[in-house]
């Protein structure tokens, strides 16, 4: 049985995607566009040996959790389990800013009061998958 799970925050034109390892933690993580969903997930699918795929239960996740459903690794299916999404994006955030301190004259201003530069969508598909391995909200 493998130890690695996809955790996946789904989005109308964007989904965070993130390999995460139940002892190590996230290898990967990305944002992919909506309409590469599937085929990256299979692909990272095959190439961590698993059928686990975690998915948040927001925004978009009714058309994600049919697609992903139909779709198979080897002739196995994807085992697909929705997590509670509520306030990811805020702990996504936060996590953001602890991996990527702001710098210059930045790092001044509470990172409370900034946005991050760039998607958080990955991030959150880690929040997610600590969710589901019980790490709670980080």
């Amino acid at each position: 049985m493998s130890q690695y799970i996809i955790a996946v925050d789904p989005g109308r034109e964007k989904c965070g995607i993130a390999v995460v390892h139940n002892k190590e933690g996230a290898v990967l993580q990305q944002v992919v566009e909506t309409t590469n969903l599937v085929n990256c997930v299979r692909k990272l699918a095959d190439q961590y040996d698993t059928t686990t795929v975690i998915l948040g239960d927001g925004t978009a996740h009714k058309q994600a959790e049919v697609e992903l459903l139909s779709a198979r690794i080897e002739d196995r299916p994807l085992i697909v389990k929705l997590v509670d999404e509520k306030h990811s994006t805020e702990e996504a955030r936060h996590l953001y800013w602890k991996h990527n301190p702001p710098k210059g004259l930045k790092r001044l201003i509470p990172v409370s009061m900034q946005v991050p530069p760039e998607p958080v969508d990955g991030y959150v598909a880690i929040i997610l998958a600590h969710r589901y391995f019980g790490g709670g909200r980080r």
